[in-house]
């Protein structure tokens, strides 16, 4: 074999390399985490006995790493110009509860000292809402439930589905491309992300700060949907509206079908109550007036008197006036003419 120089054994090695190992994904523990010149990210990738050197762009950092946390990162084995072994990184994830929510909670401080989740810039639901984008796996139960409460409880909404993955390291760029379609074409109302229930590393991707930006930033307004009642995620709390489950986001974007019929039943119930005490309160009304008309108070006010006693001669009667009672003898009686 002929003799190769550094760089030319380099580049072999690597192209042997990236033939075998076209992308890997190494779990273990954070360690030497760094950030030089505000731009590049290196840390050690470890577990009992062995530790693997990692490099990346800072840019494709997208949940923060601490010294301690466990991850998942994928890349690929490259032999560096000086001759030294680096992992160079495309995508890393915690895994496990503990790392997951320490960097929950890094991010969520991080984003809501930007006003990222301020309740002001929310929107509500469209009171019109007829068009809406989904975004979500088609594959997934929680998106079955969602179309099945959708459908039973109104007719007419007219669903655009854009299918992606729900979890695991390709689901945030696949829903951002999704959000980007969306607004781009400016044909719903509404962006409705859904995903079922799982396990903290299974909804971890909606941790992802890109993709909560990209939610917090869409022109059209967004509901989630992801997980159970008890699940939080950044994108839930970034969202204009945030349901428990799909399920539940398909009851709030929906009106009940038996709901409306019941309403207008009372609606109409309603109506015509209103018109039989119309009828009633005008009768009323007009006898009321012919009752005050008669009322004999009203008379006596107009200058006539009230005679009360047998009439004839020599008896004695009472006469009222609006003033005074009268007593007086009866001293003739004839016919009016």
């Amino acid at each position: 074999m002929d003799s190769l120089t550094p760089t030319e054994f380099i580049s072999i090695i690597n192209q042997t390399l990236e033939y075998n190992y076209e992308a890997v994904t190494i779990v273990g523990e954070v360690a030497s985490f760094k950030v030089n010149q505000g731009k590049w990210v290196f840390f050690d990738v470890k577990d009992e006995e062995s530790s693997v050197s990692c490099f990346m762009a800072l840019w494709g950092m997208r949940q923060p790493l601490e010294d301690g946390m466990k991850v998942a990162v994928r890349g690929v084995p490259k032999i560096t110009k000086w001759g030294k072994f680096s992992f160079t990184v495309s995508a890393v994830q915690p895994v496990g509860e503990g790392s997951l929510k320490k960097a929950f909670e890094l991010l969520k401080k991080k984003l809501a000292d930007e006003g990222l989740f301020d309740v002001a810039k929310k929107r509500g639901i469209p009171e019109d809402l007829t068009r809406l984008g989904v975004i979500s796996s088609t594959q997934a139960a929680g998106y079955a439930d969602f179309v099945k409460i959708i459908n039973a409880r109104w007719g007419g909404m007219k669903i655009q589905v854009a299918h992606t993955q729900v979890q695991g390291m390709d689901a945030p760029d696949q829903i951002i491309r999704a959000l980007n379609y969306f607004n781009e074409r400016g044909e719903v109302q509404m962006i409705a992300i859904l995903r079922g229930g799982g396990s903290a590393d299974d909804l971890s991707c909606f941790n992802d700060e890109k993709l909560v930006r990209a939610v917090a930033s869409s022109k059209i307004p967004v509901i989630t949907g992801i997980g159970h009642e008890v699940d939080e995620s950044l994108c839930d709390l970034a969202a204009d509206v945030r349901a428990s489950t799909p399920s539940n986001a398909a009851e709030l974007l929906t009106r009940d079908r038996k709901t409306e019929k019941i309403e207008e039943k009372i609606r109409m119930a309603l109506q015509k109550i209103k018109t039989e005490y119309r009828v009633v309160s005008d009768g009323l009304s007009q006898k009321l007036k012919l009752l005050e008309a008669l009322n004999p108070e009203k008379v006596l006010k107009q200058g006539y008197a009230i005679l009360s006693g047998e009439i004839s001669p020599g008896n004695v009667v009472e006469i009222t006036t609006f003033k005074e009672e009268i007593k007086a003898e009866i001293k003739e009686v004839y016919d009016r003419k």
